[in-house]
Order: structure tokens, then C-alpha cells, then sequence
């Protein structure tokens, strides 16, 4: 930047905000960085105190931040987001309908290490609202070289989107609840409640609640009678634990073509269990579930509303940041708990 006189400004691009106070009523911007100095701005800057003002000199080789921060905000995300700015040099991008927030941490990693460029996201797997901000970017200087832009846009040219919205499938959902105390109306249920919450919440329709004693062979039958009758997902909740009643487990594997994995290093759920039957997913719901806000039931459930189908891999690695701290207000996303 330089420094040069209100009078020889016309034309330039100014270097820094522009500040105008009139006490008691307006302190704000009044001209903005990277704005183009104006014959008729002159008298005004004068009136504003302004004798001198620093001005930016691009050369052929050089972006200013604004178009900086555009071009590499459309290189990082897809469709499903778009974008608002800039704005002191910021873009933020916004999620355009609800979904599931997919961040490739590798990618953003990478593009991170370049000196001048800014890129903060929220974490992966996260559910967002619509117009939820999920993401901002900008270089740290007034300006930076053309190459540095044009090698963010290669890489993500080459490498795919840094930023995906994965839209939540209205899954057709049957919950079996297990338990002979619950079947033979010794206890209420009061489980179904908590899980069609959870469940409308993703968009899920229900199809059906139907009820099994703790009996492998009827927990098994139930399971397959709610895919047959057209479940896209199954929610099998009770008797998950390791106590000699709890044939849960071992319905779901004798309903199930594949078993991802039966348990999770999430506390609460760990005895979340995930398999399938074929092409439809069975979860084995942990019962803290029915009196904890988050547990490992939700760090899974709305991937599999988005469509995936997470490996066991995936799931044991949730252990890093897995513990809930249990805090009096519960702000879930927004925890260390990992997505």
C-alpha cells in the first residue's frame, strides 16, 4: 500500500475501511476497503478528516482479497451451499437446505498450509439447518499473487469439494422394542417416544412400532417382518446389554446379512450395535438412549439418513472425543463429541 493525498485518491483503491462518526447517531464504514475513489468522494473524505488515505496498487500478477475470497469460495463447495460477501475481505458460505455436512479434513488440511488463505469450516458430519453458515474464507493480506488463487482452484479441481451438503432421505423407519417386561405390560414403553422424536427430527416416517420378548428367534421374526413390510431402516431398542435376558444382539445378527460392528467406543452407547439386512441398515439401540440427549445412537443415525453406510472403522474411531461431559445445558453440535 501507499500513502498519497485525498486529491490524487480518484481513481485508486482504497487499502482500509473508512470510518465516519456522527455523535449520537451513526459510527460505521462509510467507505469500504478495495472501493474505487470516486471524483465526488473527494470533498466528503475531506469532511470525514481524511487528507491522506492508503491505496492499493494491483499489478498484472495480483488479486485483491474480495475477488480472492469469491474465487476460492467457489472452488471449495458444491451446489448445495452458497455464498454471502465479501465482507472485510470474508466469504461465508452458507448450506442452502438441511442436510448433513460432509468436510473433507485432508483437503481443507492441505489448502490450509498455503501462507495467505484462510479456510474455516464446521466439523464434518454435522446436521445443519438450512442457511446455517457452515463455513468462511479469506486470505490474510490486502492482496496476494494470482498463482496462489489459481493453485487452490487446481487442487480442488483435481481432489473434489472441500464442502458438501448431503440431503436427508425421509427413510420409511420400523422400531422394534424388546423386552418381555415391556411385551407382557408389566412396564410401559417409554422408549418408542424418545426414538420417533429423534426420528422425525432427521425427516423419517414411521411405519410401525411392534413389541418382541427377550427371545432371539421372535426378535429375529419382527425384524424381518418390518423389512418385509417395507422399512428402509430398524431401530431395535432394549436389551442390548451383556446381562443373560438380552437377546437383542443376537436376533439382530440372525436377522442380518452383515454385522458392522457391536459396540462403540461412546460413552454414553456403547452398546450401540449397527448390521444389515442386505441393503437396509438395522441399529441396535443402546438404552441410555432413552434418558440421554446424545449418545453414540446420534453421532451414526444421520449418516445413514444421508445415505452412507459407515464402516466399523469409522464408528471405532469416534472414540477420540467420544466421552460426553454431561454438561447441565446440553449444546449439542457444538461439544467436543465427534460427528
Amino acid at each position: 500500500m501507499r500513502k498519497i493525498k485525498v486529491e490524487e485518491a480518484v481513481g485508486t483503491m482504497l487499502g482500509h475501511d473508512l470510518t465516519k462518526i456522527v455523535p449520537g447517531e451513526f459510527k460505521g464504514a462509510a467507505y469500504k476497503k478495495g472501493q474505487v475513489v470516486k471524483p465526488e468522494d473527494v470533498e466528503n473524505l475531506k469532511a470525514m478528516g481524511k487528507h491522506h488515505i492508503w491505496v492499493i496498487d494491483l499489478k498484472e500478477y495480483e488479486i485483491h482479497e474480495d475477488e480472492a475470497a469469491m474465487r476460492i469460495a467457489r472452488a471449495l463447495a458444491g451446489d448445495e451451499v452458497h455464498f454471502t460477501g465479501p465482507s472485510e475481505g470474508k466469504m461465508s458460505l452458507h448450506a442452502r437446505e438441511k442436510g448433513l455436512l460432509k468436510v473433507d479434513a485432508a483437503l481443507l488440511e492441505t489448502l490450509n498450509n498455503h501462507d495467505d488463505v484462510v479456510i474455516s469450516t464446521m466439523r464434518n458430519n454435522t446436521v445443519v439447518e438450512a442457511e446455517t453458515t457452515v463455513a468462511a474464507t479469506r486470505i490474510l493480506p490486502l492482496k496476494t499473487g494470482v498463482e496462489v488463487v489459481e493453485e487452490i482452484e487446481s487442487i480442488c479441481k483435481e481432489n473434489g469439494k472441500v464442502i458438501q451438503l448431503k440431503k436427508l432421505q425421509p427413510l420409511r423407519v420400523g422400531v422394534l422394542i424388546t423386552g418381555t417386561e415391556v411385551y407382557e405390560g408389566l412396564i410401559e414403553d417409554k422408549f418408542s417416544k424418545v426414538l420417533v422424536k429423534k426420528l422425525e427430527e432427521l425427516g423419517g416416517v414411521m411405519i410401525d412400532i411392534v413389541f418382541a420378548p427377550d427371545e432371539e428367534e421372535r426378535i429375529s421374526e419382527e425384524i424381518n417382518t418390518l423389512v418385509n413390510n417395507g422399512a428402509q431402516l430398524v431401530l431395535a431398542a432394549g436389551g442390548m446389554s451383556v446381562d443373560a435376558d438380552d437377546m437383542t444382539p443376537k436376533g439382530i445378527k440372525s436377522a442380518s446379512t452383515e454385522v458392522i460392528t457391536y459396540g462403540a467406543p461412546v460413552l454414553p452407547g456403547a452398546m450401540l450395535m449397527l448390521a444389515y439386512q442386505n441393503e437396509t441398515p438395522i441399529m441396535g439401540v443402546p438404552a441410555c438412549a432413552m434418558y440421554h440427549k446424545i449418545t453414540a445412537l446420534d453421532l451414526v443415525l444421520p449418516r445413514i439418513f444421508a445415505g452412507e453406510k459407515p464402516t466399523k472403522r469409522e464408528i471405532k474411531a469416534l472414540g477420540h472425543g467420544g466421552l460426553c461431559q454431561h454438561c447441565e445445558i446440553c449444546r449439542y453440535p457444538i461439544c467436543p463429541l465427534p460427528r
